[in-house]
C-alpha cells in the first residue's frame, strides 16, 4: 500500500502524526535537502519519529519535497505456535532439498479444507514462492520448470502416454512431476484416483513424482489447489510439470490458464471427430496429437491428423510465434514421441524468446488471484449468520416452487448487506 504525499514544506507535528496511523510498520522515503523543514535536520527527525519505522532513506532532488509511506506486509510467521513454526520449517527445508515425502504432506497440507490449516498452507507457499524468485533470478529470470497440460476424452489414453513420455524425459536427466486430476463423485463426492495404478514403471521412478488429486466439484478439469501444488513443485526441485485434466466433458480447458503449453491428445477411432471435439478447447491448444497411431489404427489416425491441421488453419491466431501443430503418436511403439517432445520444446524457446511465456505466466497469476478472491467471496457469503440462517429456508421455498431462484438469491444477498 503506498500513500504519496507532497508537501512543499513538512513540518515536524505533521511527520510525527504519521506514527499514529494504524500501520504497523512504516518504511518513510523522504526527498529533500539536508533538512526537511527550517531548523529540523533529518536526524533529529528521524529519532523523534519513533520505533515504528523499520526504515529511512534519504534522497535530493532539490526540486521538491516527496514524503511517500511504503507499509510492509505483517510477517505470515506471527501468531504461529511453535509446533505448528516447526511444522513448517520442516516442510519447507524437506521440499526445496527434494524430499518427495515432504512435498507429498505439503501438497495434502494446501488440499485441506480445515480453516488453521488452510493458514499454515499459505505461509508455507509464501516461503516456497520467496524461495523460487530468488532461483528464478540466479536462472537469469527464465522459468524453472515448463508446466504442460494434457486433456483429452476418456480413452484417449493419456495415462499410457504420460508413462512412456515420462520415462524418455528422466531417462534424459529430467525431473517430473504429474499432478493428475480425477473426477469426484457426485453422490460420494469420492474419487477413484487410479491414474498412478496406471503408471507403474513411472511411479518407481526417483525422479518422478506422481500426484493424483480429487476434483472435489471444482469445474473445468482441475482441482481448487492445482495452481498451488504447481509451485510446490517447482519448488522441489521438478522442472518438468504434467497437468492430466479430467477430460470428461468440453470445459475441461481451465488448465489452459495455468500451463505454458496445452497439449489435447485424441484417439484416433472416436467417430465424429471434429464434432466430438468441441471448438472452445481445439482453439486452447497449442498441440494436438493423435494417440494409438500404430497397427490398424494408423490410416484412421493419418485422416484425423490431415483433418485436424485443415480446422486449425481456420481458427483465430492467438501466438505471434506460434502455429498450433498436430502430429500422430504411439505410446505403445514409441513412434513421433520424441519428435512431439521436439516440437514442445521449441515452442517453449519460442514463447520465451518473444515474451510471451512471461507475459502468459504474469497474466496467469492475475487469473489464480482473482479465482481465489471469488473462492473466498462465496465462502465467506456462505458462512455468514445472516445467510447461513436463510440458505436451507430459501432453498426449500425454491423446491417446492413458491420462489424463484432469482429471487431467492436477491434474498440471501440483502440478507448480506443488512449484516451491518
Amino acid at each position: 500500500m503506498n500513500i504519496p504525499l507532497l508537501l512543499p514544506r513538512p513540518h515536524q507535528h505533521v511527520l510525527r502524526g504519521l506514527v499514529r496511523t494504524p500501520f504497523q510498520r512504516c518504511r518513510f522515503i523522504f526527498h529533500s535537502g539536508p533538512h526537511l523543514g527550517p531548523g529540523i535536520p533529518c536526524a533529529q527527525l528521524f529519532h523523534s519519529l519513533g520505533p515504528r519505522c523499520t526504515k529511512w532513506r534519504l534522497q535530493s532532488n532539490g526540486l521538491k519535497r516527496n514524503l511517500s509511506i511504503q507499509t510492509t506486509l505483517k510477517d505470515p510467521t506471527e501468531g504461529l505456535s511453535d509446533k505448528e513454526q516447526r511444522l513448517v520449517d520442516r516442510l519447507y527445508m524437506g521440499l526445496i532439498q527434494g524430499q518427495r515425502s515432504c512435498l507429498a504432506e505439503a501438497i495434502t497440507l494446501i488440499e485441506s479444507t480445515h480453516r488453521r490449516k488452510k493458514e499454515l498452507a499459505q505461509v508455507l507457499l509464501q516461503k516456497v514462492l520467496i524461495y523460487h524468485r530468488e532461483q528464478e533470478q540466479l536462472n537469469k529470470g527464465k522459468p524453472l520448470a515448463f508446466r504442460v497440460g494434457l486433456s483429452g476424452p476418456p480413452g484417449a489414453g493419456k495415462s499410457t502416454f504420460i508413462e512412456y513420455f515420462g520415462k524418455m524425459l528422466t531417462e534424459r536427466g529430467h525431473r517430473l512431476s504429474v499432478l493428475a486430476v480425477d473426477p469426484s463423485s457426485c453422490t460420494s463426492g469420492g474419487s477413484l484416483l487410479g491414474d498412478k495404478t496406471r503408471m507403474t514403471e513411472l511411479s518407481r521412478d526417483m525422479n518422478a513424482y506422481i500426484r493424483p488429486s480429487p476434483t472435489r466439484g471444482t469445474l473445468g478439469g482441475v482441482t481448487r489447489t492445482t495452481n498451488e501444488a504447481i509451485l510446490l513443485c517447482e519448488g522441489g526441485g521438478y522442472d518438468i510439470i504434467l497437468i492430466e485434466t479430467v477430460g470428461v466433458g468440453q470445459s475441461e480447458f481451465a488448465v489452459a490458464d495455468m500451463v505454458d503449453m496445452f497439449v489435447l491428445l485424441l484417439p484416433p477411432a472416436g467417430g465424429d471427430e471434429l464434432q466430438g471435439i468441441k471448438r472452445g478447447i481445439i482453439e486452447m491448444a497449442d498441440l494436438v496429437a493423435i494417440t494409438k497411431s500404430d497397427g490398424d489404427l494408423i490410416a484412421p489416425a493419418r485422416r484425423i491428423q490431415a483433418e485436424y491441421v485443415s480446422a486449425l488453419k481456420l481458427l483465430r491466431k492467438r501466438s505471434e510465434v506460434w502455429r498450433p501443430k498436430v502430429v500422430r503418436i504411439s505410446a505403445r511403439s514409441g513412434e513421433g514421441i520424441t519428435e512431439m517432445w521436439d516440437k514442445m520444446k521449441e515452442f517453449r524457446d519460442l514463447a520465451l524468446a518473444s515474451g510471451e511465456l512471461t507475459a502468459k505466466r504474469q497474466k496467469q497469476q492475475k487469473i489464480w488471484m482473482w479465482n481465489l478472491i471469488q473462492e473466498n467471496v462465496l465462502e465467506h457469503f456462505r458462512s455468514h449468520p445472516m445467510v447461513r440462517e436463510q440458505i436451507p429456508v430459501l432453498e426449500q421455498k425454491v423446491l417446492r416452487g413458491a420462489l424463484s431462484p432469482g429471487l431467492a438469491a436477491d434474498l440471501l444477498l440483502k440478507a448480506f448487506k443488512s449484516r451491518d
